[in-house]
């Protein structure tokens, strides 16, 4: 017999591949948050709630498919934040938010994508209630839920609902609903303590859990518990990673050399360099200079600070600089904690209350290179020069002791970074909720509700961006050394980059009302209904850093608004044989500020054999717009744009001056009152399996349909436009052009913003199949060996324009223009493996992404359109223009040494396999943190304890 079940697990685990993906455990959801008639009456069997239906249920096994991971799951994973736990998820894919991005808009924060369809389509929630978005917009439109706000001390599973959802939820459940719930109750008292650190050097984390609880609800009427947890990393250095995660310069790779210090590429050194110039009749000194024909470069003093002299062929000598490793982060500093409390009380047989309160804080400080002092925005200075004698200050008339052409009375092109003035952004989150609820028996229902009260609040802190009406006083008076910037005050710097800081703000105030009862019998069983109504207030506030665009380099973004939203729901489940289950539901929304909408679905689930059932759900979902989209809003981002690539543009320049060098181009999209919601449509099908107690698996099949797809104005069109004819082209949206190129003043200039309004114009489709594997077995002798698998395959990512053209993302690093770039893989899954023998526990798990092109429709088309080439451009980068796979292998285990105290270990990427080579993303360097981090880490050890009593 034990060999048959070897040989059957062994089996099942072989053909997983040959379905195209992995899988993982979908267990039943249990809910002991709210009492039942079960509850009440010992002789039923004992119902449950699970995520995506709102009737008490004696079969989990819904028309949606519903995964589950458990605490003992979690703590399997080696993960010990909810972040990394959901992401993990197969389903999370393009979209998503990496706690890596700290220059992202919402830097410091981790959100899910389920689908790929953006945060802003999953929601995520907290014992089946809603939590307040994070305070800043992703990428300033996006509203999310910040996953770094949960306590994963006290959480008892994780539900996640891969099927739309708006008919019970609302608004933003497209792609699907995390449900993050939390333990009901807790006696005794545990710790856990946990220390980890890089093989590879740096991340060195610390890590602390407690959680005490008394009080017996049956028997003392009550149960109250307390949970806090705290954990701090330490930064990790690029310098501290091989190459090419530790360098720009990619000759070594057949790539460019993205070092700083060229003056060609406008990249200066903390050293800085200079060239004789010239300055035409009425010219500005700080952005009309001229180099002096036929002149070179030279550094403005020894080349220190990690800069080597380098010489270019007609460009001259330059200090060049590898600053990915003199100051880049591949993980920034971070520190979490937090405390959850919850008192349950038993108010009679069938009545009970429970309050909640929590805070939550979570802290980051990213380090940046510091700012330049030729930048493209929002003010020209890329051909920014020192005048030979000052104009201003008390040292007005004299020569200008910056100049090195001062005496010959020629101006001095500069080319300069400000290495005296760090670049440094603080993130310093806080979450407050409270949660009252109140739940029991009511004649032939049961009932439950809910106020939930959620504020948060993000401190911003940003150093060393540079003052423009400042810089135009150090140039012109001299008050700042460039020769020898050690010689600066610190009043100096103060002045040139002062402190930038904010606060951020959201909130979340709700009534949940739900209840529940039996209907009449039917074949299959009774028939149910369920109702709701839910009232919220929702607003942000999130000011903007640089209002008066006084700052070089720093965009503006700001969003304010507030709303109130009414809903009501309902849902029937019909079993109308004992074979075959239909549900259906719908809810009615209002919102204060784009009027209302209705969502209806429908689902069935058919057992034809007792060990099979069919299942499959079709629905319609919106999602509401962010106050971003249609408040009093506004956002400013950046992209790098190469005008090298419009030939008509590059012989109007004749390649000259800063006309046809990579620069960064504004693109600012203010809010629409008058957007409408996105609208979907969602189908499931699929088969659920169990020809056995010890296994189940299940294959589903998803369809997504939007429509009225909110985005940014069509900037590329307008781009490509404005190079060829001198005009955007595209209605609505409109071009601030850049000061004339000095060495072809006549000639177009480059544009330097493009500004429009957010609008319904694309619509998308997205479809795959999920397919999940749970078995277990035990081979006597104590073994017992659990084995779980979870994967996605996305058949179609496509986005259709307005004018009918389809941008196809599967299996690309589109969307690009989307968050961190991260692209949409076709293939990820898990396959956990876990030994249980008596006191010992050990867990491998493996990870795998698969591989992507380096295209990106959003960005370009045709043969020609790889992210990346080498310094010619004429060859692509990597050769193939394609990333690599990756699979990372997971080790953990404990060791119970009695009943009171285990011991814990981990070995995180335990085959110290790297990152992929991927030089388009944006997000960090030459790797992708959304899917391979952990190569870029290596391997990782973690050793911990912990008590219970």
């Amino acid at each position: 017999m034990t060999r048959n079940k070897l040989a059957l697990s062994l089996a099942g685990l072989l053909l997983a591949p040959i379905a195209g993906t992995a899988f993982a455990q979908s267990a039943p959801a249990q809910d002991q948050s709210q009492p039942t008639a079960s509850q009440s009456n010992p002789q039923q069997l004992q119902t449950i709630t699970v995520t995506g239906s709102a009737l008490p249920r004696v079969d989990t096994e819904t028309p949606s498919p519903v995964t589950v991971l458990t605490a003992q799951q979690i703590a399997r994973s080696g993960y010990t934040t909810i972040s990394d736990v959901v992401r993990s998820i197969s389903a999370d894919n393009s979209g998503s938010i990496p706690n890596a991005f700290t220059a992202g808009f919402a830097a410091g924060a981790s959100g899910v994508a389920l689908r790929g369809l953006t945060v802003n389509s999953t929601v995520v929630l907290i014992d089946g209630h809603r939590a307040a978005s994070y305070p800043v917009s992703d990428d300033g439109e996006r509203s999310f839920v910040d996953l770094n706000t949960i306590p994963i001390s006290a959480v008892e599973r994780i539900e996640v609902l891969k099927d739309g959802a708006s008919s019970l939820y609302g608004a933003d459940a497209i792609a699907g609903v995390v449900n993050i719930i939390l333990k009901p109750g807790y006696q005794g008292v545990e710790g856990t303590a946990d220390i980890g650190n890089s093989q590879h050097g740096g991340g060195f984390t610390k890590k602390a859990t407690f959680l005490a609880g008394f009080g017996d609800l049956n028997k003392d009427r009550y149960n109250v518990y307390f949970s806090a947890q705290y954990e701090m990393d330490n930064p990790i250095y690029n310098r501290e990673r091989d190459y090419p995660y530790n360098s720009k310069d990619l000759t070594a790779l057949g790539g460019p050399n993205g070092n700083f210090g060229n003056p060609a590429t406008f990249n200066g050194s903390t050293v800085g360099a200079t060239a004789p110039a010239t300055l035409g009749v009425g010219a500005n000194p700080l952005t009309g200079a001229t180099q002096v024909k036929n002149s070179l470069y030279s550094p403005l003093g020894s080349c220190t600070n990690g800069t080597v002299l380098t010489s270019t062929a007609g460009v001259g000598s330059y200090c060049a600089e590898n600053q990915v490793a003199q100051y880049g982060e591949i993980q920034p500093q971070t520190e979490q904690g937090g405390l959850y409390a919850r008192g349950t009380f038993k108010i009679n047989d069938t009545t009970k209350a429970y309050l909640s309160v929590s805070y939550m804080e979570s802290k980051l400080w990213a380090q940046l290179t510091p700012q330049q002092i030729q930048t493209s925005t929002p003010n020209n200075t890329n051909n920014i020069a020192l005048p030979p004698v000052l104009t201003t200050g008390p040292n007005a008339g004299k020569l200008n002791p910056n100049d090195p052409y001062a005496a010959a009375g020629e101006y001095a092109l500069l080319n300069y970074q400000f290495g005296d003035i760090p670049q440094n952004n603080t993130y310093d989150n806080h979450n407050a909720r409270v949660v009252a609820d109140v739940s029991g028996i009511a004649g032939e229902w049961n009932y439950d509700a809910a106020v939930v009260l959620n504020h948060d609040w993000l401190n911003t802190t940003q150093t060393g961006f540079i003052n423009y009406p400042a810089l135009v006083n150090a140039i012109t008076s001299g008050s700042y050394n460039f020769i020898n910037p050690s010689a600066n005050s610190a009043a100096e710097l103060a002045q040139l980059s002062p402190n930038l800081s904010k606060q951020s703000t959201s909130d979340l105030d709700s009534l949940d009302l739900n209840a529940s009862r039996s209907l009449f019998d039917l074949p299959g069983g009774s028939a149910g209904l369920a109702v709701g109504s839910q009232f919220r207030y929702e607003a942000q506030n999130d000011p903007a850093l640089n209002p008066d665009d006084l700052f070089q380099s720093l965009g503006i973004a700001q969003t304010k608004g507030h709303r109130n939203v009414s809903g009501a729901y309902a849902e029937l489940d019909l079993p109308l044989l004992e074979s075959l289950e239909v549900d259906a539901s719908g809810r009615y929304d209002h919102y204060s500020d784009v009027g209302n909408n209705f969502s209806p679905k429908i689902g069935f689930k058919w057992k034809p054999l007792d060990w099979v059932a069919i299942r499959g759900t079709y629905s319609k979902g919106f999602r509401a717009p962010s106050f971003a989209e249609n408040g009093s809003s506004s956002s400013e981002g950046f992209v790098t744009l190469n005008p090298a690539q419009y030939t008509n543009f590059v012989n109007a320049h004749n390649g000259n001056a800063y006309s046809t060098v990579p620069y960064s181009l504004a693109e600012y999209t203010v809010a629409n009152p008058n957007i409408r919601p996105e609208k979907a449509s969602n189908f499931t099908f699929g088969v659920v399996l169990q020809p056995t107690s010890w296994l189940n698996a299940s294959v589903d099949y998803y369809d997504i349909k939007k429509s009225n797809v909110i985005t940014g104005p069509n900037f590329g069109q307008a781009i490509s436009n404005y190079f060829a004819t001198g005009a955007t082209g595209v209605p609505g949206v409109t071009v601030i052009p850049d000061i004339a190129d000095p060495t072809a003043p006549n000639a177009q200039a480059r544009p330097a913003e493009f500004i429009g309004q957010y609008i319904n114009a694309n619509s998308l489709k997205t479809d795959g199949v999920d397919i999940d594997l749970q078995g277990h077995w035990d081979f006597g002798n104590g073994i017992h060996y659990v084995s779980e698998l979870s994967g996605t395959e996305v058949f179609n990512w496509r986005m259709v324009l307005p004018d009918g053209t389809v941008e196809s993302f599967a299996g690309t690093q589109g969307p690009y223009n989307l968050s961190s770039g991260a692209g949409t893989p076709r293939l990820k899954g898990s396959w956990s493996n876990t030994v249980q023998y008596g006191p010992a526990t050990v867990t491998a798990t493996i990870y795998y992404t698969g591989g992507y092109s380096e295209i990106a429709e959003d960005v370009g088309v045709g043969p020609d359109s790889c992210l990346s080439f080498n310094a010619a451009g004429t060859q692509f980068l990597p050769s193939n223009c394609r990333i690599s796979s990756f699979t990372d292998v997971d080790l953990t285990g404990s060791y119970a040494i009695n009943s009171h105290i285990s011991v814990t270990a981990s070995i995180m990427n335990a085959m110290d396999r790297k990152a992929p080579f991927d030089p388009a993303n944006y997000a960090a360097v030459n790797y992708n943190p959304t899917y391979s981090y952990a190569g870029v880490v290596g391997r990782f050890y973690n050793l911990g304890v912990k008590v219970k009593f």
